[in-house]
C-alpha cells in the first residue's frame, strides 16, 4: 500500500518518499503510505476534473450509480474483518467497535445509494401560458473530501457515497495516521464498478496534502471533518477561492440528566457516551449536567460503573476503551488533566496514564465539582475524561448546556414530555436526544451549530452539498415583441 490511488490504479508517490503508521497499542509499525506531494495533489485533481468532464459517471441514470454503490456496500461487508483489524491497529479503537464501525458504513452506503435513485428538481407551469420553468440538480463537480484519524471508514463513508450518489468525482485525503482503509475502499470501489478517476486518494500530512487540496482552483466543493481550529484555515482558504465548503468540526457535548429520569436506564448510556472509542469522538458526552438533588447518588454510581470499563488491547474482545492515538494527543489529555484539577475541580477517578510496557492507555477519568468557567468544561479534551456539574432548574440546565462555542450534539433524560421538548427546542445543536444517547441512523441529518461546523451529513439533504440548482426557462408558440 505504499502507492496512492489514482485514476482507477495505484501509483507511486511523485518522490517516491514514504512514511509508516504506527500501532497506538503495540507501538509496532502497521504499514507504509506514500508521502504526498503538491504535485501528488494536482495529478489527482486532474483525474478527477477528467473523469468529471469527460467520463461517464455524471450522465449515469441514478440507477446505474445505485448499483454501483451497492455493489461497494458489499465488497465492504465481505471484508468487514480485514477492515476492522487495520482500523484497530492503526487507531487503537477496540476491535467490537471497530467490527460495528464497518457495519454502520455498509447501512449508510446502502441508504446513499436510494438517494441516487431519488434526486430531483421542479417544474413551474404557472408562469403563464407560454412559459414553462425548470430546476434542475445537477452534480456539482470535483469535490475534496478530507477526513481525520477517529472514524476512519465511518467518517468517509458519511461524505463520499452521497457526492458519487449526486454524480460527483472526488480527491480524498485521509488522516496520515489512519490511511489503510481508505486506500483499501478505493480498490473496493473500482471493483464494484466506479469508473477510473471518479475516485483518487492522496496519502500524506496536512501540510502540504491537505492544504494543497483545499487550494486547489478545480475543485468545486470542499468537505471537511477535524478540529475547529483547522477547520476554520480550510473554510478560510475555500473562502478565497470562492469555493463551497461544508465542515463537521467539535463538540462539547451536554448529557442531562434531570431527577425524574430513569437513572437506572441513563446509567449505562452515559458511561457510554463519554468513554466509547476512547473519548475520541466529536459527539463524546464529555460534560454531564446532573440536577442539584440527584447529583450525589448520580455520581457516585458514574465512578463506581467506570471503575469495571476494561482497558486494554484493542484486540482484545473483552476491551472496551483502547489506546490513545499518539503521544501529541495524550500530553493534551494531561494538560487538561492537570488544568481541571488547577481550576479547582475534584478529580474522583483515574486522571493518570496505565504503566504499560507498550502503547498509551488512559484510565477512565471523572471530575466533579465542575463549575461552567473552566476549560475542562468549555473545550474538546477529546479523551476519556467526564466532567459532572450541576443545576437547579431546567432554565439553568440549558444556560450551561449552550455555554461553549460548540453545538455539536445533546442528550437529556427525564419522564416529563413537557420538559424534553421545552429543553430540546432550545438547545442549540444539531442532534438531541431525548432518553437514548448517541444513536444514529443514515437517514437523519448530522452537523452541528455555532464552531461546530457548517452543513450536514447523511439525510436526504446530504446530497445538497454536492449538488447545484440549474434554473431553465422555455417560450412555448409565438413572441410578442413589447421592447419596441
Amino acid at each position: 500500500m505504499e502507492k496512492h490511488w489514482i485514476g482507477g490504479k495505484y501509483v507511486r508517490a511523485e518522490l517516491g518518499d514514504q512514511f509508516t503508521t504506527v500501532s497506538p497499542a503495540h507501538d509496532t509499525t502497521v504499514n507504509s503510505y506514500a508521502l504526498g506531494t503538491a504535485k501528488d495533489i494536482h495529478r489527482a485533481v486532474q483525474s478527477a476534473r477528467e473523469a468529471f468532464d469527460s467520463g461517464p459517471w455524471p450522465h449515469m441514470s441514478g440507477k446505474e450509480r445505485a448499483d454501483i454503490l451497492i455493489n461497494i456496500a458489499h465488497q465492504i461487508l465481505a471484508n468487514c474483518d480485514e477492515l476492522a483489524e487495520l482500523e484497530t491497529l492503526e487507531s487503537g479503537k477496540p476491535i467490537t467497535q471497530a467490527h460495528d464501525e464497518i457495519k454502520t458504513a455498509v447501512d449508510v452506503w446502502h441508504y446513499a445509494a436510494t438517494l441516487a435513485r431519488q434526486l430531483s428538481g421542479e417544474t413551474y407551469n404557472h408562469l403563464g401560458p407560454q412559459k414553462l420553468g425548470f430546476v434542475l440538480r445537477e452534480p456539482a463537480g470535483v469535490v475534496g473530501l478530507i477526513t481525520p484519524w477517529n472514524f476512519p471508514l465511518l467518517i468517509i463513508s458519511q461524505k463520499l457515497p452521497f457526492a458519487l450518489a449526486a454524480g460527483c468525482t472526488s480527491v480524498i485525503k485521509p488522516s496520515e495516521l489512519t490511511p489503510g482503509t481508505t486506500l483499501k475502499l478505493a480498490s473496493y470501489a473500482h471493483e464494484a464498478g466506479v469508473p477510473s478517476g471518479v475516485i483518487n486518494v492522496v496519502t500524506g500530512f496536512g501540510d502540504p496534502v491537505g492544504a494543497c487540496l483545499s487550494e486547489q482552483p478545480d475543485i468545486d466543493v470542499i468537505s471537511f471533518t477535524g478540529s475547529t481550529e483547522v477547520g476554520r484555515k480550510v473554510a478560510a482558504t475555500a473562502g478565497k477561492n470562492l469555493k463551497r465548503c461544508s465542515l463537521e468540526l467539535g463538540g462539547k457535548n451536554p448529557h442531562i440528566i434531570f431527577a425524574d429520569a430513569d437513572q437506572d436506564a441513563a446509567l449505562d448510556p452515559v458511561v457510554f457516551g463519554v468513554y466509547f472509542n476512547m473519548g475520541e469522538c466529536c459527539n463524546s458526552g464529555s460534560r454531564v449536567l446532573l440536577e442539584e438533588s440527584i447529583a450525589e447518588e448520580f455520581t457516585q454510581r458514574i465512578i463506581d460503573y467506570s471503575r469495571k470499563i476494561p482497558v486494554g488491547d484493542p484486540l482484545s474482545a473483552e476491551v472496551k476503551v483502547g489506546a490513545i492515538i499518539n503521544n501529541a494527543h495524550l500530553d493534551k489529555i494531561n494538560h487538561y488533566i492537570q488544568s481541571g484539577t488547577a481550576c479547582g475541580a475534584r478529580l474522583r477517578l483515574g486522571g493518570s496514564q496505565l504503566p504499560t510496557l507498550n502503547g498509551r492507555f488512559f484510565e477512565p477519568t471523572v471530575f466533579d465539582q465542575v463549575t461552567g468557567d473552566m476549560p475542562i468544561a468549555r473545550q474538546e479534551v477529546f479523551g476519556p475524561v467526564l466532567s459532572i456539574l450541576t443545576f437547579k432548574t431546567k432554565e439553568e440546565a440549558i444556560q450551561i448546556a449552550n455555554d461553549t462555542m460548540y453545538g455539536l450534539s445533546a442528550g437529556l433524560w427525564t419522564s416529563n414530555v413537557d420538559t424534553a421538548f421545552e429543553v430540546s427546542r432550545n438547545i442549540r445543536a444539531g442532534t438531541i436526544w431525548i432518553n437514548c444517547f448517541m444513536d444514529g441512523h443514515p437517514e437523519l441529518p448530522f452537523g452541528g451549530y455555532k464552531d461546530s461546523g457548517l452543513g450536514r451529513e447523511l439525510g436526504r439533504f446530504s446530497t445538497d452539498e454536492f449538488t447545484e440548482l440549474k434554473t431553465v426557462q422555455l417560450h412555448i408558440g409565438k413572441h410578442s415583441h413589447t421592447w419596441l
